[in-house]
């Protein structure tokens, strides 16, 4: 086994960068800022994915896949999306390469230049409604409910495996309505569908909020978030709904005969969450030991390790163990039941917890004898020797209790790091010290710049839940009709 972890509390950064790669989740590829992610993983995306996916379309939303090139005159027709967006652009401008006639071995052919440059995807919301133009004519064709599962380049300067990458992975939602109220209704229900999938199965308490006109996605005319607080904490936005009003329906001209016999626009919806989820779900569970995964979201939930001497023990124990692992798997809890030779238990032990295997099972001749089992719980690191009769019922009850228990170990924390702060000195006081600080704003741009500039603190919402309390903005003392949440953030 390889040295340990880097503590949290010494270098949190280096211990999440040597904890994506030792748990063998991502490496970084040969193109600056691109990540490979390893089967691990990606079996840990692909279980995220899965979730979502039926999420989605239990509430009506169907996939369907758009290109990855966009014509750069698209970009131009909603001018605060390309604005947004211009910076973070990789641009095609060739189609064709040809050998160096110096033996340089390949070069552009400068003979291959594109008419127009390609764009490509930073999101698709310019090529998604040139498409829509052509979908929708009536308010019969509406709601138009469409996803896709794809990858997008946004041109990173400072990249970090799974939380800011030059290319990742996500899921985008475009949608068409008939009508303002259904659009924001379709806005805000995505907000729930991510919101429940981050507490469900993510085990990680999220705050709902609006976003500023800052922070707002460009070209949006609201964007809703869900916010959540790391460990060191900071805050990581875990997914975005925007509503778009009818801003892009205006751009690329997507009208619609409604039921009064009227032409009118359409009204959008944009929502996503990425890749990021990965890096989220590291840091706001895992500890100096390695991962520590929910068991809805863990590729192995349960591993079984036999301690064994002589190949007959070993069979004797596979007698055992065989007919517990198919009635496991008869119940949806996936197993592995590791009797691999070229190991030693305490090096799998260990492999195990640093990949955040939720149940770890042991079992040797002695256990054989006494008609027991050891079971090892990752959250805690417990350890409990009990009768091997009736171990499928335990386990099925401690996969579901450590899903609970991690996601209260997550609340408690955010609970103990969210302050209150009325004044600039408490402010500049505890965010140096990390968390949430609740505090007043006077709903200026000019303030929030300036907030962020002296302290790095950004505004990461302002929650749903916020209720009218009258106070003075925390740096102008201007009036101020409610908090918003403010927080360092990934």
């Amino acid at each position: 086994m390889s040295k340990s972890l880097p503590s949290r509390a010494d270098n949190y950064s280096e211990w999440y960068n040597e904890l994506v790669k030792r748990a063998d989740l991502a490496e970084n590829s040969a193109v600056r800022g691109c990540m490979i992610i390893k089967p691990y993983g990606y079996s840990i995306w692909e279980k995220m994915q899965r979730a979502l996916d039926d999420m989605f379309k239990e509430t009506g939303h169907t996939n369907a896949y758009f290109p990855l090139f966009i014509p750069k005159s698209f970009l131009s027709k909603e001018a605060s999306h390309v604005e947004g967006f211009a910076k973070e652009c990789a641009v095609v401008t060739h189609y064709r390469l040809k050998n160096d006639p110096n033996g340089g071995g390949v070069i552009v052919d400068p003979d291959a230049k594109l008419e127009e440059e390609l764009i490509v995807r930073p999101t698709s919301e310019t090529v998604i409604w040139s498409s829509y133009k052509n979908w929708i004519q009536s308010y019969r064709d509406l709601p138009l409910l469409i996803n896709q599962w794809a990858n997008v380049v946004r041109w990173e300067m400072r990249t970090r495996l799974f939380l800011r990458t030059a290319e990742f992975l996500w899921q985008e939602g475009h949608t068409a309505h008939a009508t303002k109220q259904e659009a924001i209704e379709e806005t805000e229900q995505m907000l729930e569908v991510y919101a429940e999938f981050a507490e469900t199965f993510m085990a990680m308490p999220v705050l709902k909020g609006i976003k500023t006109a800052n922070e707002r996605f460009a070209g949006a005319d609201e964007t809703y978030c869900i916010e959540a607080m790391m460990q060191d904490g900071k805050a990581l936005q875990a997914g975005t709904s925007h509503f778009l009003g009818q801003n892009f329906a205006k751009a690329f001209d997507v009208k619609f005969v409604n039921k009064e016999n009227q032409l009118d626009y359409v009204w959008g919806t944009s929502w996503g969450v990425s890749t990021r989820l990965m890096g989220a779900l590291i840091m706001a569970h895992s500890d100096d030991q390695g991962l520590v995964l929910p068991p809805k979201l863990a590729p192995i939930q349960v591993v079984i390790v036999p301690i064994y001497k002589g190949e007959e023990q070993l069979e004797n124990i596979k007698a055992r163990i065989n007919p517990l692992v198919k009635a496991l798997k008869s119940r949806g809890v996936s197993v592995k039941f590791d009797f691999a030779e070229n190991q030693s238990p305490g090096f799998k032990f260990a492999e195990y917890e640093l990949k955040g295997v939720p149940v770890r099972l042991a079992i040797g001749n002695r256990d054989m004898e006494n008609g027991t089992i050891e079971l090892a719980r990752r959250d805690t690191r417990e350890k409990t020797s009990m009768p091997f009769e009736g171990i499928e019922d335990v386990i099925v009850d401690t996969l579901e209790d450590i899903q609970k228990s991690i996601y209260q170990k997550a609340l408690d924390f955010r609970a103990a790091n969210t302050f209150e702060v009325n004044s600039w000195d408490e402010f500049t006081a505890k965010i140096e010290e990390g968390g949430f600080l609740s505090a007043h704003w006077d709903g200026s741009s000019e303030t929030e710049e300036k907030i962020k500039e002296l302290t790095k603190a950004t505004i990461r919402c302002i929650p749903l839940d916020a209720k009218e309390e009258a106070g003075k903005c925390v740096l102008t003392g201007a009036p101020s009709s409610r908090r918003v949440i403010f927080a360092r953030a990934y």
